[in-house]
């Protein structure tokens, strides 16, 4: 069974994450972990025994508030909780401590509510930003703001430059929740009818799941996400989930000071994200 790290601070803010994975769970076998991490502001001349103890009462404190904050949010949903735990850690860096926490246990995916962020927040980082930076494990990003519902579509955003790896992972997330499935593709000309054929036959030969192929030009003056948003407005369908994967950094300085399109889009989106970083 596939696991899910959520994580909660216990704002209202945090619900949105929580409420998601608890439908995602209802429409497919996850086990859910809800994870609070904490810093504790303790005296210096404590030893660590005392240090300890200390910390051993708050987590039991802390416990007695994640429990019935999960429990009210599955009472609101009207759901029945299965293969679900909490959990309380104590550090001083909350988003190192959530990475390595799901790496450690072998989460599949971390589940983190995020809010719009001005400019310089993003620079310095948020616990969001960070763990989206950082984080080997997939991370579903969900706006605070979004109404959750039955996840039924799933827009797969690529640049095509790796999309026979990519679409593998697309897939085996999709195709348990029995999403519709579409490919998003830009291009800055027009491409020939031959070209789609091509692609069209290439995805049948990676996976038999069925993928709708939208090809799109894209407007010069438009950045990326610019694009996605409007391609958004014009299609057929509203999707229930965003999948992007983020480019490749060269080094810890601009891993830290320059988020890709995948981290930018997420404090922008009104839609959940799925965000794959290909460390």
């Amino acid at each position: 069974m596939k696991k899910i790290l959520v994580t909660t601070d216990f704002s209202d803010h945090s619900k949105a994450g929580l409420q998601f994975a608890a439908q995602l769970a209802s429409q497919n076998k996850y086990a859910l972990t809800f994870i609070n991490v904490h810093h504790l502001q303790t005296p210096s001349a404590w030893d660590s025994v005392r240090m300890d103890q200390y910390q051993q009462e708050q987590k039991k404190q802390i416990m007695a508030q994640l429990v019935p904050f999960v429990e009210k949010i599955y009472e609101d949903l009207n759901i029945q909780p299965v293969d679900i735990e909490c959990v309380v850690e104590i550090s001083i860096l909350p988003n190192a401590c959530i990475i390595e926490y799901a790496e450690k246990h072998h989460y599949d995916y971390i589940c983190i509510s995020t809010r719009g962020a001005g400019i310089m927040k993003r620079i310095l980082g948020t616990i969001t930003a960070n763990v989206i930076n950082h984080s080997k494990v997939p991370v579903l990003v969900v706006p605070y703001d979004c109404q959750i519902f039955e996840i039924k579509s799933i827009l797969y955003a690529s640049d095509l430059d790796d999309y026979k790896n990519e679409l593998g992972k697309v897939v085996s997330f999709a195709k348990p929740l029995n999403a519709d499935l579409e490919l998003l593709h830009f291009i800055s000309n027009p491409v020939a009818a031959e070209h789609w054929s091509t692609l069209e036959t290439q995805i049948k030969k990676i996976t038999d799941y069925p993928v709708n192929i939208y090809i799109v030009e894209k407007k010069e003056n438009y950045n990326l996400l610019e694009a996605i948003e409007l391609q958004l407005k014009k299609m057929p369908f509203s999707p229930s989930l965003l999948v992007m994967f983020t480019g490749k950094t060269k080094n810890w300085f601009e891993r830290t000071f320059y988020s890709g399109n995948s981290v930018e889009y997420a404090f922008q989106t009104q839609v959940p994200l799925l965000i794959f970083n290909k460390l």
